[in-house]
């Protein structure tokens, strides 16, 4: 992980760790505050992870791997979909197979060392990453919605061609000229037409 000076921190973050070690904890935890973070209380099982992460939303989670792998990665899996930020998995050094286990369940960066300048860099990396991604998902989400829109649009305009007998281009001006007489989108208007509550009559 690339590691950036503790000084570089813009941002108070409230980070929730969790590990069956509580003493491995317990060093992450000062790690954290000496960055400025604040430390969610520390948590030991997958329930009280849960728990924790629906009460206290924290900004950041990490989870530690400490003896039991299976323990680690139901933990990281179980933050990843509740916590509503990214998820850091802290590793044993060297431990490549664990981190593609751990990546497959969607972690934003790891860390093999609990040095200040290595975890803030993780931390860096983990919310550029989340940000990039919920980004992203916005952006499929806008482009599934105008699909779905130009889809309703295709179909009222099908409707309307059969309906009145016009080309393509006057069915859709129908359905242009309807909606800013109405002050509606033509997306609005075409789903009532598919809904058959607009612009239908005229068929003899």
């Amino acid at each position: 992980m690339p590691a950036v000076s503790a000084s570089s921190t813009a941002r108070h973050l409230r980070v929730l760790i969790a590990d069956e070690d509580r003493d491995a904890l317990s060093h992450l935890g000062a790690v954290l505050e000496s960055l400025g973070h604040e430390v969610t209380p520390y948590v030991v099982s997958v329930a009280d992870a849960i728990e924790l992460i629906s009460t206290e939303d924290p900004d950041l989670a990490i989870v530690v791997v400490h003896k039991d792998d299976e323990h680690a990665l139901a933990l990281i899996q179980e933050t990843v979909e509740y916590a509503s930020g990214p998820v850091i998995a802290k590793t044993r050094d060297g431990d490549v197979d664990f981190v593609a286990r751990a990546a497959e369940r969607g972690i934003s960066a790891w860390i093999e060392s609990a040095s200040p300048e290595v975890v803030q860099g993780a931390i860096e990396v983990a919310l550029r990453r989340y940000e990039e991604a919920s980004r992203l998902e916005t952006r499929v989400e806008q482009l599934e919605s105008a699909l779905e829109r130009r889809a309703v649009i295709e179909r009222a305009k099908g409707i309307l061609m059969e309906r009145h007998a016009v080309d393509e281009r006057a069915a859709f001006e129908l359905l242009r000229d309807h909606a800013r007489a109405q002050s509606r989108r033509v997306v609005d208007v075409a789903v009532s037409v598919a809904e058959g509550h607009a612009l239908l009559p005229k068929r003899v």
